[in-house]
C-alpha cells in the first residue's frame, strides 16, 4: 500500500486547527484541497478524524489518541529535511507552547512575546496555564518549554537552571506586621495564605517553623500568585512567596514587602524541555531567548535604581530594604 506522506502534514494541521479552513490556511492550500486530503485520510485510516458538532468540528477518539504521535512525526520529518539549513528567523513559521507558572507568566510573558515577535514575526506563542496535575505533555510534544521549581527526574527531560528566588512576605499597607520588629513568633501567630494550584494548606515554610517548635495558622489556599496577592491586599492575610517573579505585581498593588524572620531555602527556577528538541535550532533559539528574558528578573538593580531608594523613616524604605535595595 502506498501512502502519501504529505497526508501526515495535513493530518497534523487538521488536528491542530480543528477545522478544514484553519488547516488550509496553515498549509497555504485551498479549503477544497484540504477537504480532499481529509477524505483521503479518512479512507486510509478508516476513521472520520473530525466530526461535525453544531457549527464546529471535533476530533474523534482515535484522532485524539494519534495527535501527539502525528505531531512528533511531522516535527522529526522537518528536522531531517532541514537539519543542515541555517535558521532564518524572519521566515520561521511555527507555533510554540510555553507552560509557565502564573507568576512567571505575569512577570515575563509580555517581554517574551515582544522579543519573539520582534525577531521572528511568523512565530506564534501559546502561553499555557499550568495544569492541576502532573502529566507527560512534554514527552508527548504538546508543550515545548515548561517552568519548574525542581529538576526533572525523567532521563529524557532536559533542564536549565535560570535563577534562584528568595522568599519574601507580602501584606497590605498598614498591616500590623509592618509595625515594629517582626519576630518569628509574630509571624507564626498571623493568619496565612498559601499559593497552591492543588489547594495544599501546607508548604516548606511550615516545616521550617516546626523545627523551631512553632506552627502557623493557614486559613486559605489560593490557586495563583495573582489571586493570593489580591487577597493579601484586601485582607489581613499574610502570603509568603518568591520575590523576583512577584515583584512587579506587588508594586502594582502597593503591597508592603517584609523579609522573613527565619532562614528559608531559596526557590530554584528551571526551564524544561524534551530531548527531541536538543538539536532543533528553532527550539534552541526559543529557549535561549526565554532564558535571557527570565534572567532579567534576577539582575541586581543598577546604580541609578539604587539612587532612587527611599531613605529611612518612609514606608518605601522598609519595602526596599526587604527587597534588598
Amino acid at each position: 500500500m502506498q501512502l502519501d506522506l504529505n497526508l501526515l502534514m495535513a493530518l497534523d494541521a487538521l488536528l491542530e486547527e480543528g477545522s478544514v479552513a484553519g488547516a488550509a490556511a496553515r498549509l497555504h492550500v485551498t479549503p477544497p484541497a484540504m477537504s480532499r486530503s481529509l477524505g483521503r485520510i479518512r479512507k486510509a485510516t478508516g476513521d472520520q478524524i473530525l466530526v461535525r458538532t453544531g457549527r464546529s468540528m471535533v476530533p474523534t477518539t482515535r484522532a485524539l489518541a494519534m495527535r501527539a504521535q502525528v505531531h512528533a512525526l511531522v516535527q522529526q520529518a522537518h528536522h531531517l529535511l532541514s537539519a543542515q539549513q541555517e535558521l532564518d528567523l524572519a521566515a520561521l513559521d511555527r507555533v510554540f507552547t510555553v507552560r509557565w507558572h502564573d507568576a512567571l507568566t505575569a512577570a515575563c510573558g509580555t517581554a517574551l512575546i515582544t522579543a519573539v515577535h520582534g525577531q521572528a514575526p511568523g512565530v506564534r506563542l501559546r502561553l499555557s496555564a499550568e495544569p492541576g496535575t502532573d502529566d507527560a505533555e512534554l514527552r508527548r510534544g504538546e508543550v515545548d518549554l515548561e517552568s519548574s521549581s525542581s529538576a526533572p527526574t525523567l532521563p529524557d527531560i532536559r533542564h536549565r537552571l535560570v535563577g534562584s528566588d528568595r522568599l519574601v512576605i507580602a501584606v497590605r499597607p498598614g498591616h500590623p506586621l509592618t509595625e515594629g520588629p517582626l519576630s518569628i513568633e509574630r509571624y507564626a501567630a498571623a493568619e496565612h495564605l498559601t499559593v497552591s494550584r492543588r489547594g495544599s494548606l501546607r508548604d516548606p515554610i511550615d516545616d521550617a517553623l516546626t523545627t523551631r517548635g512553632l506552627e502557623r495558622r493557614v486559613v486559605a489556599a489560593g490557586p495563583t500568585a495573582a489571586f493570593a496577592l489580591q487577597l493579601a491586599f484586601d485582607t489581613d492575610l499574610v502570603v509568603t512567596l518568591p520575590d523576583a517573579v512577584t515583584r512587579a505585581a506587588r508594586e502594582q498593588l502597593g503591597l508592603a514587602t517584609l523579609p522573613p524572620p527565619l532562614p528559608l531555602p531559596e526557590v530554584p527556577l528551571y526551564l524544561l524541555w524534551h530531548q527531541r528538541y536538543d538539536d532543533d535550532r528553532a527550539h534552541t533559539w526559543l529557549r535561549d531567548l526565554a532564558t535571557e528574558t527570565v534572567r532579567t528578573l534576577f539582575t541586581p538593580p543598577t546604580a541609578s535604581q539604587q539612587a532612587l531608594t527611599p531613605g529611612p523613616g518612609s514606608d518605601g524604605y522598609a519595602r526596599e530594604q526587604a527587597q534588598g535595595g
